[in-house]
């Protein structure tokens, strides 16, 4: 222990006066800030990425998979980085000394650069759907740029992104979202893959968006909905509507984030990478705990027949290896058949698809007779405008939706105002004085 102290006292220890001085943390946590300093340093000299983000994630990986550090030293270690490398001179100067270092990478051909931009894709832990969305894009934007350079292997550079976005925009007609998305893909292209410096991008024409309340279904409509559902699709809808869960986020639901005790649902890893509660409608406990019982008997079949295991976020597959095959992490939903993993190629049980579930909704609503342009997404915004009409609080409202700010929730108390208070038509009022004379 005395070597250890030792050893941490004379880590960097202008690094430590820094750190000390700026009073950025509390003093005891010094030294460990430089010992994680100290670690990447030495690991970056023997890797030859000379991305500074790249290195970073990298680094925590290594952290996470040889160390088995918890999440809490893993956060621990990244602030040291930021520090050193955004705030520390010395880290400043060593971060452009990689950036001099850093020289255009020549590919030979599209199947090249989007077999790089796969790999650093997985490399940041995107998720597999993003990696579809922005290799989909990739292809689309050299194909695109190969048309109008009559060449099969272009050299790209900002003013042909520029082009390509406007070109979405004023011939394609895309939305403002479908255009931010491909906008997404190709600065992910350019800053992670071909390391080329974006100027003048907010040049582009802009898909122009206009104001857009969203669908949502009356407390009738709710009902009449649920009463044309049967099965695995009815409890979905209930979870959907009576939870305020996005699609995803239903689909992904593993059987350690249902809590009966508490009448509460965890929603790991939602959009912005955020953690949060939902209620768990008392509605729905029942047949849930039923459906349970059937997954179990599916699991079990899965592991007597060799299977079993399911695929487990970031690096928790290497740091608790038989984690995949327990009760806890399977889904909710599993899907009806094994099917080859594509980022491991493991035969697996993945969960149910977004697809199946837009299905059963759309069927239940045709039944319905409900005309209105309505998605599983719209249950979500029911739920929301039920609930302001109910008398909650729009910031609890917010934080059961997972909005980082409350301005995006507002938009159901216009829809709420809309359906809860809308004005008399002066044509009803005419008419009713009409008919009491």
């Amino acid at each position: 222990m005395v070597l250890l102290s030792n050893r941490l006292k004379y880590t960097l220890p202008e690094f430590q006066k820094f750190l000390f001085e700026r009073k950025f943390i509390n003093e005891k946590y010094i030294p460990f800030y430089a010992l994680r300093v100290s670690q990447f340093l030495t690991f970056s000299e023997k890797e030859t990425e000379k991305d500074i983000e790249i290195l970073v994630q990298r680094f925590l990986d290594l952290l996470k998979t040889k160390e088995h550090l918890s999440d809490g030293l893993i956060r621990q270690a990244e602030d040291a980085l930021r520090l050193y490398l955004y705030h520390y001179d010395e880290g400043i100067s060593f971060r452009r000394i990689l950036v001099q270092k850093v020289q255009d990478p020549a590919f030979s051909s599209v199947a090249d650069v989007t077999n790089e931009m796969k790999r650093l894709i997985r490399l940041k832990h995107y998720s597999y759907r993003t990696e579809q969305t922005y290799l989909d894009w990739t292809k689309r934007f050299f194909t695109y740029v190969s048309e109008i350079k009559k060449t099969d292997n272009p050299v790209c550079d900002s003013e042909d992104m520029k082009n390509f976005l406007s070109h979405l925009a004023l011939k394609h007609k895309v939305s403002s979202s479908t255009q931010n998305q491909a906008f997404n893909a190709l600065l992910f292209l350019f800053r992670y893959v071909l390391k080329q410096n974006l100027k003048g991008i907010s040049d582009t024409v802009r898909a122009k968006r206009g104001i857009r309340l969203p669908v949502v279904l009356s407390v009738e409509e709710i009902k009449s909905l649920l009463s044309n559902m049967s099965g695995n699709g009815l409890l979905i809808a209930q979870l959907l509507y009576g939870s305020g869960l996005r699609i995803m986020e239903c689909a992904r639901l593993r059987i350690k984030d249902i809590d009966f005790d508490n009448n509460l649902i965890y929603v790991r890893s939602g959009k912005g990478d955020n953690d949060r509660t939902v209620m768990l409608p008392k509605m729905s406990i029942e047949s849930l705990q039923k459906h349970l019982e059937k997954v179990k008997a599916l699991h079990e079949k899965d592991l007597l027949s060799g299977y079993g295991e399911v695929y487990m976020p970031d690096a928790l597959s290497k740091k608790y290896p038989n984690a995949g095959r327990e009760w806890g992490w399977q889904y909710v939903f599993p899907s009806e058949r094994l099917s080859i993993d594509p980022l491991s190629g493991k035969i697996r049980r993945h969960h149910i698809s977004d697809k199946a579930i837009q299905t059963a909704i759309n069927v239940a609503l045709k039944k319905a007779g409900i005309v209105k342009h309505a998605t599983p997404h719209t249950l979500r915004h029911s739920f929301a405008t039920h609930l302001l009409m109910n008398g909650v609080n729009i910031r609890e409202v917010q934080e059961l939706l997972g909005h980082k700010n409350v301005e995006t929730t507002m938009i159901y108390t216009h829809v709420m105002r809309d359906m809860a208070n809308a004005p008399r038509s002066p044509l009803d009022i005419i008419m009713q004085k009409d008919n009491n004379d």
